[in-house]
């Protein structure tokens, strides 16, 4: 829930209710990471994850930017933008990042996109932080468990925003949420993500198989998430969910809108990570800042329509299997 709807109020109402809270870290500098986990510190004294892009960043665009900036131009000129122009790209900032978590040390270290240096995962476990690994195929799931991850997030298809396919084409990494589960073979915990909105979606997940679960589509509407207003007022619409590169350069699934149906996944016009993202971030900005959601990255996963406003502590006491009055399990 990078980029806005993440918050670390949201992090800490989850926490302190119970489940795991997260800060998604992939698109801070490391000051702001480090000042991030503060706060959440100085909000709650329950256990927390931190969650880094481990891999899948690319230095150059990747192609000519031409096209792209022509499309961007008109943009630009609704939104009262000055012409476009491709950002610099900086320096992975993974490693930096990375440090971060093995000085703060965070009860939970979660990562997506691929798989940390073997040096990283040493360093991670000599620190003694549980680390989850990020998989849309058994065959990644078999590559993590490997690597030596405490745990594995099967992330199904169902599942908003950037999917986490690394070893493979993501076409081929579309598989049910629930499917996934029951396809992963390793000798690891499973956490369900992907489609999961409700207490009988949980109880689904376990059944087959999981430990746990992992919902970021089912918080958007929360008080305590960053969600923009129109971002929010997009969600309450029928709209259709998509898997689109449009945004960011890597495959997401969101709401269609304007922006998606401009570029069409055109392979001419999208950049690389985080080239592509860099050069929407200005239309982005300024579609928030006039309340319109068709240049907006409106990641939601398939249950969207289920998604129900109250505050995030709630949601995890009605959707969580301790909701009864057994204690809440602890990281």
């Amino acid at each position: 829930m990078g980029g806005g709807p993440g918050t670390v109020a949201l992090a800490a109402a989850v926490s302190d209710a119970g489940g795991l809270g997260a800060i998604a870290g992939g698109y801070l500098t490391p000051a702001q990471l480090r000042t991030e986990i503060a706060k959440l510190r100085e909000l709650t004294d329950a256990p927390f994850n931190v969650n880094l892009f481990a891999s899948g960043y690319r230095e150059t665009p990747g192609k000519d930017p031409a096209p792209i900036l022509g499309v961007m131009a008109g943009i630009h000129e609704k939104l009262g933008l000055p012409e476009p122009e491709l950002p610099a790209i900086p320096p992975d900032p993974f490693a930096d990042q990375l440090q971060v978590v093995l000085d703060v040390k965070p009860a939970v270290f979660s990562f997506t996109f691929g798989i940390p240096s073997e040096s990283a995962m040493r360093r991670l476990k000599e620190a003694g932080i549980y680390v989850i690994g990020t998989a849309t195929t058994p065959r990644e799931a078999e590559l993590l468990a490997e690597a030596g991850v405490d745990a594995i997030t099967a992330q199904g298809a169902e599942a908003g925003a950037h999917r986490g396919t690394f070893a493979g084409r993501v076409e081929d990494s579309l598989i049910p949420t629930l499917d996934l589960v029951r396809q992963i073979r390793v000798d690891k915990p499973i956490i369900a993500s992907g489609g999961i909105m409700t207490r009988d979606d949980v109880d689904a997940a376990l059944n087959a198989g999981a430990v746990a679960v992992q919902m970021g589509t089912a918080f958007l509407l929360c008080p305590e998430a960053g969600t923009s207003k129109p971002y929010r007022r997009a969600l309450r619409e029928t709209r259709d969910s998509v898997i689109t590169r449009a945004y960011s350069g890597r495959a997401a699934r969101g709401l269609r809108n304007a922006f998606i149906d401009a570029i069409q996944e055109r392979e001419e016009l999208i950049l690389d990570f985080p080239a592509q993202n860099s050069l929407t971030r200005p239309m982005r900005a300024a579609a928030a800042k006039q309340d319109n959601p068709e240049y907006l990255s409106l990641w939601a996963g398939t249950g969207i329509a289920r998604a129900t406003e109250m505050p995030a502590g709630e949601l995890v006491r009605i959707s969580a299997p301790f909701a009864g009055g057994s204690p809440a399990p602890r990281w």
